[in-house]
C-alpha cells in the first residue's frame, strides 16, 4: 500500500510507514480508524526508540506509562513528546468518543505523525533531510466518493489481517537485535542529537504554545481557524494601529471578537520559561490600539500557555491568575458591567430580605469590600441569627445592581441545600434556579446553582472561568478547603465565606482563603451579641452535667460489685475479661442501663411543650448509630405510652432521612416526632426554631462542631407555649463533661487532614531514598529513585488547579539528574511541595494496590532501618496474603511467588530489590482480597444496673466567656429581677445612686441563701473595666434608668441647638444603649450599630471637636465608678 508521506520511512522503518500508509487511506472514509491507527503509529515509534536507548518497559506497560517513563521522559525533546502525547489521546477519542474526530483533525494527526516519524528517522536511522519531504495531504475525493464509502472501507478491512502479520514480524525482528543498556554519556549524546533535529525540523516551541492557548480558547467555547486562519470570533496575529512601534503598527497574537465586531479581549502570549507577567505591559498597549480603533477597550489577557493571567484595567481591577480562559458569553458580560454596573456606594439592600440592623450591616460591608475591588469575603454570623438570608439579600441586591448574573451557593449536605433552596425561593422567586446533579450539570440557562461540594467537584468544568460572578459558600473552614480548593480558585468570581465559629476559634487560614486579617473577618455578629442585643436575636440556654458511674469510669470486670458480675456472667462468656475504659463507653461497649439514665433524666428534667404533658421538641447527639438504635430501644421500652414515631433516629443508615427532618421540622407526614436522636445529620445547620433540649450522649473534640450543636437550640421561636409565650431559653444537658473539657482545654482550632495513600507512599519513599543514600546502599537508591521519577511524571498529566500552579516545580525536579543528586534542596522540595501535590493523583479502582505499594515501601524502610516496626509490617504482609482469594485464576497463577513470600529463606537473604520483585508480582492481585465482617467491629451490648447513688447531676456554668456572658448573665438577672420591687439596694443602682459597702454585702448574702447557685460576686471577674465595683457590674445587668441617662444629655442638647438629625438619632441610640447596659465602652462608638450612620462612627457624625469631647467626657461621667 503506496504512502504519499510516508515511503521515506520504508526502508528502515516499513512498519510506521505501513501504518502511516494505511491511516492516510481512512483520513476521509473513516477519520476515527485514521486517529486510531496514528495512536499505534505513536505507540510502535515509541518502542522503536526504547529498543534503540536500551529501556525496557514494565510488562503490560500502555502507550501513556511508556511516555511518561523517566529515562525517556528525559531522552526525547519535549515537543516530540507533545505531538506523541497529541496522537495517544486523539487515538483514544477516535476509539471511545461519541463525539469522533472529524476530517480535518485527522490531517492535523497525520501532519503530527510525519513530524515525529521524520524526527525518529533522523534522529536514529541516519536518514537524510531531503528524503523527508515536505506534508502532502491527502487528495480530497471526487464529488459522489460517499457511494463508494463502503467499498473502500471493505477493501482496507481486507488489508488489517496483512498489515497486522506485518507489524508483527517487524517487532519479532527488532526485539531479537535490540541493543544494550546504553551508557550515561551515550544518552547525553542521543539527547543532544535528538533535541538538534528536533530543531533543524522546526519544532519550536511557539507551535507547542499555540496548541496550548487554542486548546484552552476551544474548551471556553471559541470557534478557533485551522492553523492562524480567522473566524468571526478569533484572529490571530491582528494588526493592531497606534502601537510605539517605527510604523505605528503592532501585531497581537490574538483577538477575541463580539458578535458586532467589536473586540471583546486580546491575548499577549510569550515563550513557557518566561514569566508571563512581562507579557502584560504588551498586552495594555494592544488594548490602547484597539480602543482607539473601535472605541471599545478590550479585556487583557496574557499568558505563557501554562499561566494566564487577566487584566479589567478599566474597572481598575489588579491583574489576577486564572485556570482558563472566558467563554464569548462571560466576556460579554464582563463588557455589559462597566456600562450597566451600579456603583457601589448606591447599592440599597432589601430590608424585608434582612432587615435587622446587624444584617444590613453585613450586607453594607460585603458590598463595600467588592466595591473596594476586594474580590474575596468573611462573613460570621451566630447559629440563628440569619447567615443564608442575608447571603441572599447580598445576592438580590448584587443582581438589582448587575454586578452578578449567575451566582453559585455552596454547602456541604443535601439538607442544607435544601434549607437554602427554600430560601431562595421565598425571597427571590423570580430568578430562574436549579440544583447541580448529574442530569442538570450542563444547564447553562439558570441564574442560581445550588450545589453540594462533593457534587460541584465532579462538573465545575462544564462551566468556563468566568462563568459565575459571585460563589457563596457555607460553613466555610480548611477542611472544606483542604478537600475542594479547585472549586475556590478555578472560577474567577466574587466570593463569600459563610460561618457561624465564633472569631476567636476560625482558623487563621480560613481568614487568609478570604483575604482577611487573622480575627478581623468582613462582619462578625456573635451569639454574646445577639443575647445582648435589644430584642434579643437568640436565645440563652441552662447546662445540666449528669454521668453515671460506669461513664465516668468505664466498666470493667473487677470493679463491678457481686450484683452486677452476676448480670453480667448471664449475659455473655468470658465476663471476666470484659475491661473498657471510659471513653470505650458507648463505643465499644453500650450498656443500656447506662443509657436509660440519660432518657430518664430528659423525660424528667427537660423542658416541656405547652401543655406540660411531655418534653418538647429535643435532639439526642448519640455516638454511633448501634448507641442511637439503643436509645431508641430503650425509650419505647420505658415509655410506650408516646407510641411508635414519638422518637426516632436520624441519621445516613436511613434512606427516609430527610423525610424524617422534614416531619421533625413540623413540615412532614409525622406531626408527633418530638425526639430526634441524631448521628451527625442535625448536629449542624438544621434550622428547627423550636428545639428546647439538646442532650450530649457523646464527647465532642471539636470546639468548633460542639459550638454548631449548642447552635441547634439557640434560635428564636415566638408563641412557642402559647399566645405570647415565647422560647426564652432552652436547656442542655451534658454527659459527656463536654462544657468542663473546653473551658480547661480550649485552644484554637486547628484542623488538621490526614494525609492521602498517594502523599504516604511518596512521602516514604523519599525518605527510604535519603536512608538508602546516608548506608552507601546505592541499588536501593537507585531503585527508588526510579519510582521516584515515575510518580512525579504521573503529576505532568493530572488536571487539577493545585497541579498546575507548581508545574515550574515540576518541570525543575524532572531535569534528568536532579532526583539522581538528591541534594538538600531537592529532598525538602520534594517533602515540601511534591508530596501535598500527590493527593490528586487519580487512583480510582486502584487503591488495594496503591496500599500494597505502601506496605512494601514501609518495609524496604524498616529493614534498612532495622527498627521493630519490621516484624509489624511483615504481619501485615502475609495478613493480606492470607485474605486472598485462593480459587480465583488470577491468584492462583501467583501461588509461587506467593509460597516464596512465606517461606523462611525469602527473609534470610532480604532486600530492598526482592521486595520490590514482590511489589511487582503481587500488587496487581490485592483487590481480591476477603473482605472484614462488619459484625467484628460492633460494639458489645450489655445491661448492668448502675448504682443510682452514684449518679452525678449539677447545673453547670460556663467558663468559656462568649457563654459565660450569656448564660450566666441570664441565671442572674432573673434572680435580681426576682428581689428587686422588695430590695432597695437593687433600685439605687439603677437609679445611678450611690450604695455603701454595707449594702452590697447584704445583697450578696441575700442572693446566695435564697439561690446558691448565684455569686454576685463573680460580676467583678466578669466586667473588669468596672475596676471591682460590684454596684457598677450590677449595672452592666440592670442597666439604667431613663431619667437618669437623659439628666446627663440634657445640657449638651440645650447647649447645641444647631444639633443636626443624624446627630439626635446618634444620641438616641447612645441612651438607649446606656439605659439598657448600664454604660458604654469607648470603642463600641465606632462600631454597630453607631457606624450605620457612619463609618467613622462618633467621630464621623461629630466632627466638631469641642461637641467630640464634651461627648466623651459625659460618656465617662456614667462609665466611671466613683
Amino acid at each position: 500500500m503506496k504512502s504519499g508521506n510516508f515511503e521515506f520511512l520504508k526502508t528502515k522503518l516499513p512498519e510506521l510507514e505501513a501504518l502511516g500508509a494505511f491511516a492516510e487511506k481512512y483520513v476521509y472514509p473513516d477519520p476515527d480508524s485514521c486517529a486510531v491507527k496514528l495512536r499505534q503509529f505513536a505507540e510502535r515509534l515509541v518502542k522503536i526508540t526504547n529498543i534503540e536507548l536500551g529501556i525496557i518497559p514494565e510488562p503490560n506497560a500502555t502507550l501513556y506509562d511508556m511516555l511518561i517513563e523517566p529515562q525517556f521522559q528525559k531522552t526525547i525533546p519535549r515537543t516530540v513528546l507533545s505531538k506523541l502525547h497529541y496522537l495517544r489521546v486523539s487515538g483514544n477519542t477516535g476509539a471511545h468518543s461519541t463525539d469522533g474526530i472529524s476530517s480535518d483533525d485527522a490531517l492535523n494527526l497525520l501532519r503530527e505523525a510525519f513530524d515525529v516519524g521524520r524526527w525518529i528517522y533522523l534522529s536514529y536511522f541516519g536518514g537524510k533531510h531531503t528524503d523527508a519531504t515536505m506534508f502532502s495531504p491527502p487528495d480530497r475525493p471526487t464529488n459522489g466518493w460517499k457511494k463508494e464509502r463502503s467499498k473502500i472501507l471493505e477493501q482496507l478491512n481486507s488489508k488489517e489481517a496483512e498489515i497486522s502479520q506485518l507489524l508483527k514480524e517487524l517487532e519479532k525482528t527488532r526485539e531479537q537485535v535490540a541493543t544494550f543498556e546504553k551508557s550515561k554519556s551515550e544518552l547525553q549524546s542521543i539527547l543532544k542529537r535528538g533535541q538538534t533535529v528536533a530543531n533543524q525540523l522546526d519544532f519550536d516551541e511557539a507551535t507547542t504554545r499555540k496548541l496550548l492557548i487554542d486548546e484552552q480558547l476551544a474548551k471556553a467555547g471559541w470557534k478557533i481557524g485551522k492553523g492562524t486562519q480567522p473566524t468571526h470570533e478569533v484572529t490571530q496575529e491582528v494588526e493592531i494601529e497606534h502601537q510605539p512601534t517605527e510604523s505605528g503598527i503592532g501585531f497581537a497574537d490574538y483577538v477575541l471578537w463580539d458578535d458586532d465586531g467589536k473586540p471583546l479581549a486580546v491575548i499577549e502570549a510569550k515563550r513557557t520559561s518566561i514569566d508571563p507577567g512581562l507579557g502584560r505591559k504588551q498586552a495594555s498597549l494592544y488594548a490602547d490600539g484597539l480602543e482607539k480603533m473601535y472605541g471599545d477597550r478590550p479585556i487583557i489577557f496574557y499568558t505563557n500557555g501554562f499561566e494566564i493571567y487577566i487584566l479589567n484595567d478599566l474597572q481598575n481591577e489588579s491583574p489576577r491568575k486564572i485556570y482558563g480562559f472566558y467563554s464569548k458569553e462571560s466576556l460579554q458580560y464582563l463588557h455589559f458591567q462597566r456600562k450597566e454596573r451600579i456603583p457601589a456606594s448606591k447599592i440599597l439592600p432589601d430590608p424585608h430580605i434582612a432587615g435587622r440592623i446587624y444584617q444590613m450591616e453585613a450586607i453594607k460591608r460585603v458590598v463595600e469590600r467588592f466595591g473596594d475591588n476586594k474580590r474575596k469575603a468573611l462573613i460570621v454570623l451566630a447559629t440563628g441569627t440569619g447567615k443564608t438570608r442575608v447571603a441572599i439579600s447580598i445576592c438580590e441586591a448584587l443582581l438589582r445592581a448587575r454586578w452578578v448574573r449567575r451566582i453559585l451557593f455552596l454547602c456541604d449536605r443535601k439538607e442544607l441545600r435544601k434549607q437554602a433552596k427554600n430560601t431562595f425561593i421565598e425571597f427571590i422567586p423570580e430568578e430562574p434556579l436549579t440544583i447541580v446533579r448529574a442530569n442538570t450539570a450542563k444547564d447553562l440557562d439558570k441564574r442560581i446553582y445550588l450545589a453540594t461540594y462533593p457534587a460541584m467537584i465532579q462538573y465545575y468544568k462544564n462551566f468556563d472561568v468566568g462563568f459565575f460572578d459571585l460563589i457563596i459558600a457555607d460553613e466555610s473552614h480548611r477542611s472544606i478547603y483542604n478537600a475542594y480548593r479547585d472549586l475556590f480558585y478555578y472560577f474567577d468570581t466574587l466570593q463569600i465565606g459563610l460561618t457561624a465559629t465564633p472569631v476567636n476559634f476560625i482558623n487563621r487560614n480560613t481568614f487568609k482563603l478570604f483575604d482577611c486579617d487573622s480575627l478581623d473577618p468582613t462582619a462578625s455578629y456573635s451569639y454574646e451579641d445577639a443575647i445582648n442585643d435589644n430584642p434579643q436575636y437568640l436565645v440563652p440556654f441552662r447546662v445540666t452535667t449528669h454521668s453515671t458511674q460506669f461513664r465516668r469510669e468505664g466498666i470493667k470486670y473487677a470493679d463491678l460489685t457481686d450484683a452486677q458480675k452476676l448480670e453480667l456472667e448471664d449475659q455473655i462468656a468470658n465476663a471476666d475479661l470484659v475491661n473498657y475504659e471510659d471513653k470505650d463507653v458507648d463505643k465499644k461497649i453500650i450498656n443500656k442501663d447506662s443509657n436509660r439514665a440519660i432518657l430518664n433524666n430528659l423525660m424528667k428534667n427537660g423542658i416541656r411543650e405547652t401543655t406540660g404533658m411531655h418534653v418538647g421538641k429535643t435532639i439526642i447527639f448519640a455516638r454511633n448509630h448501634e448507641h442511637a438504635k439503643v436509645l431508641e430501644s430503650l425509650f419505647y421500652e420505658m415509655y410506650a405510652q408516646y407510641g411508635g414515631d414519638f422518637c426516632q433516629v436520624i441519621d445516613n443508615y436511613d434512606p427516609r432521612a430527610e423525610q424524617l427532618i422534614d416531619d421533625f421540622k413540623g413540615k412532614g407526614n409525622n406531626p408527633n416526632l418530638t425526639i430526634a436522636i441524631s448521628v451527625d445529620m442535625l448536629d449542624t445547620g438544621i434550622d428547627i426554631p423550636e428545639v428546647v433540649n439538646l442532650v450530649f450522649a457523646k464527647p465532642v473534640k471539636s470546639f468548633v462542631k460542639f459550638w454548631q450543636m449548642i447552635g441547634r437550640g439557640t434560635r428564636l421561636c415566638e408563641n412557642l407555649f402559647g399566645p405570647g409565650r415565647d422560647k426564652t431559653k432552652f436547656q442542655i444537658f451534658d454527659h459527656w463533661n463536654n462544657f468542663e473539657e473546653f473551658d480547661i482545654n480550649i485552644v484554637e482550632e486547628k484542623p488538621s487532614r490526614n494525609k492521602s495513600l498517594m502523599e504516604q507512599l511518596f512521602e516514604t519513599r523519599v525518605t527510604l531514598a535519603d536512608f538508602a543514600l546516608q548506608k552507601f546502599d546505592q541499588e536501593a537508591f537507585k531503585l527508588v529513585v526510579e519510582l521516584i521519577e515515575k510518580d512525579l511524571a504521573t503529576l505532568e498529566n493530572t488536571d487539577t488547579i493545585a497541579v498546575r500552579d507548581q508545574w515550574r516545580v515540576i518541570q525543575e525536579l524532572s531535569r534528568q539528574g536532579v532526583i539522581q543528586s538528591f541534594s538538600k534542596d531537592t529532598k525538602y522540595r520534594l517533602l515540601n511541595e511534591i508530596v501535598p501535590l500527590m493527593q490528586w493523583r487519580n487512583i480510582y479502582g486502584q487503591f488495594d494496590a496503591y496500599s500494597f505499594d505502601l506496605l512494601i515501601a514501609n518495609l524496604q524502610l524498616s529493614h534498612l532501618r532495622g527498627t521493630q516496626t519490621f516484624q509489624n509490617f511483615k504481619d501485615d504482609l502475609f495478613n493480606r496474603i492470607s485474605r486472598l482469594t485462593k480459587n480465583l485464576d488470577e491468584v492462583k497463577v501467583k501461588s509461587d511467588v506467593i509460597n516464596n513470600v512465606r517461606s523462611g529463606k525469602f527473609w534470610e537473604n532480604l532486600t530492598t530489590q526482592s521486595l520490590e520483585d514482590i511489589r511487582l508480582e503481587l500488587r496487581g492481585i490485592m483487590k481480591y482480597h476477603q473482605r472484614g465482617n462488619n459484625r467484628e467491629n460492633s460494639p458489645l451490648i450489655v445491661d448492668i444496673t448502675e448504682a443510682k447513688e452514684k449518679i452525678q447531676t449539677d447545673i453547670y456554668r460556663p467558663k468559656i466567656k462568649s457563654m459565660e456572658l450569656a448564660t450566666y448573665r441570664e441565671r442572674v438577672i432573673e434572680v435580681l429581677q426576682e428581689l428587686f420591687d422588695k430590695n432597695e439596694t437593687l433600685q439605687k443602682i439603677k437609679h445611678g445612686d450611690p450604695v455603701n459597702t454595707a449594702d452590697l454585702d447584704a445583697l450578696v448574702s441575700l442572693v446566695l441563701s435564697q439561690h446558691p447557685d448565684v455569686d454576685l460576686q463573680l460580676l467583678r471577674d466578669i466586667y473588669p473595666e468596672t475596676t471591682g465595683q460590684l454596684d457598677y457590674a450590677i449595672r452592666r445587668l440592670l442597666g439604667l434608668e431613663k431619667d437618669f441617662v437623659d439628666a446627663h444629655f440634657i445640657n449638651f442638647v440645650q447647649t447645641h441647638p444647631e444639633l443636626t438629625a443624624t446627630q439626635i438619632q446618634f444620641l438616641n441610640m447612645l441612651k438607649n444603649h446606656i439605659c439598657k447596659y448600664g454604660a458604654i465602652q469607648l470603642e463600641k462608638l465606632y462600631d454597630h450599630p453607631f457606624s450605620l450612620l457612619s463609618n467613622e462612627g462618633i467621630n464621623g457624625v461629630f466632627q466638631d471637636p469641642g461637641q467630640l469631647e464634651e461627648l466623651i467626657e459625659i460618656i465617662d461621667t456614667i462609665n466611671s465608678p466613683a
